[in-house]
């Protein structure tokens, strides 16, 4: 059939306004004045970026969306959010333990990636934040306000399950009441 578009899963009709579209009439369209061309490029980028969105194969609540602790606590006070602030090291087993078993679970990821601003600290390689909670053990976990005031914190290995219900005190605001 003439007017018909055809892929690895669709056969379908043209619509009506589309038909009679060539190659040379879309040239003709785009030759025209610098800000038609300039509009059609705009078109195209914001019909590109929102096109592209996810890659496929993944999913936006795959893994946490880890900050540095300056760019996550800059962007909770922009974005009026708390701060989960996670300390570790890469030979703290429980740390290891945590990230593979913790901090996979979906449940958790939502939480920590809806709610709040995830901070990843290496104890190890920022000593200097590590000093200022002074942090003695690992892995320790610290929950921060909007405003930068300490709501809690919770030194050693957190299960999936606890640390959901950690975080639905904090999220609430029932923490310290």
């Amino acid at each position: 059939m003439k007017n018909e578009v055809s892929g690895p899963y669709t056969r379908r009709r043209l619509p009506q306004r589309l038909r009679g579209v060539t190659l040379k009439s879309i040239e003709t369209f785009l030759s025209g004045d610098a800000s038609r061309m300039k509009k059609v490029k705009i078109l195209i980028l914001l019909l590109a970026l929102l096109a592209g969105g996810v890659p496929s194969g993944q999913t936006a609540s795959e893994k946490i969306d880890w900050h540095t602790y300056d760019s996550g606590m800059a962007r909770s006070k922009f974005e009026k959010k708390k701060v989960f602030l996670h300390f570790y090291a890469d030979w703290c087993s429980y740390c290891v333990e945590m990230e593979r078993k913790t901090f996979k679970d979906p449940a958790v990821i939502a939480a920590l990636n809806r709610n709040f601003i995830p901070i990843r600290v290496d104890s190890e390689r920022e000593k200097q934040t590590a000093s200022l909670f002074r942090v003695k053990g690992l892995p320790d976990t610290w929950f921060i306000s909007e405003t930068g005031e300490i709501i809690g914190h919770r030194p050693g290995y957190i299960a999936a399950d606890q640390l959901m219900g950690i975080l639905n005190v904090v999220m609430t605001g029932a923490a310290g009441k």
